[in-house]
């Protein structure tokens, strides 16, 4: 009686056979992971648009804060109370992360560079900026009220106090978009690019908010920056 032989079982191929496949996997996984790294966490330099964002913008809205504090202290007029509010709070909570970052990327707060020497050829800053425009001489931030303005503002009272500070606010607030749409054209950092769009966004809303109060009290906006 035959015996049948059984065929050979064909086995997988040794570990080893498969190591350099794996090996080449996980350069190249590793590899895009510090391009990764590289790319997106890369520090911002002292003068880069991103720094000169953080620290103008953050002086920008300081202001804004402040001119928002004497306005509520004036007027019993719920809307305004509101709106002031609203600004005192994000324009805040902004500057905060704007003097975040500057701590993370190792910057200080202030620098000896112009105000807005970052936009230095895209329309401001510096030298680039060749004439004034209401509320903007030149090497200083759009849309900033002057300190003459300022003291008016704390001056006048009632439907003046309310009429001024929305002119000046609507101004500072279209200075403050001029700023962050020049950012979005300098910077590809994802976080700092995220809250310029929100500014952006934010501030073209209370503009249109404050327009129509203005209106309602009879009175037109400041010419543009």
């Amino acid at each position: 009686m035959s015996t049948d032989i059984d065929a050979p079982v064909e086995t997988a191929p040794p570990a080893r056979r498969r190591l350099p496949v794996l090996g080449l996997v996980v350069v190249l996984l590793a590899a895009a992971t510090l391009v990764l790294f590289f790319t997106r966490q890369g520090t911002p330099g002292d003068a880069s648009p991103e720094a000169g964002f953080a620290r103008d913008m953050g002086v920008h809205h300081a202001q804004a804060v402040e001119m928002s504090f004497i306005l509520r202290d004036k007027t019993s007029d719920e809307p305004l109370r509101s709106l002031a509010y609203d600004i005192i709070t994000t324009q805040s909570t902004q500057r905060g992360i704007f003097m975040g970052w500057l701590q993370q990327w190792g910057l200080d707060q202030s620098s000896g560079r112009p105000a807005m020497a970052w936009m230095a050829g895209h329309g401001h800053g510096g030298a680039a900026t060749t004439a004034a425009t209401p509320g903007t001489m030149p090497g200083t931030m759009p849309g900033m009220a002057t300190e003459e303005e300022m003291n008016r503002l704390r001056q006048v009272t009632g439907r003046d106090a309310e009429i001024l500070f929305l002119q000046l606010m609507i101004r500072h607030h279209q200075g403050g978009v001029d700023m962050a749409e020049g950012l979005l054209k300098l910077s590809d950092r994802d976080e700092v690019r995220a809250l310029a769009q929100h500014i952006v966004d934010g501030q073209n809303a209370e503009i249109r908010t404050m327009t129509d109060l203005l209106a309602r009290r009879g009175a037109q906006p400041l010419p543009a920056p």
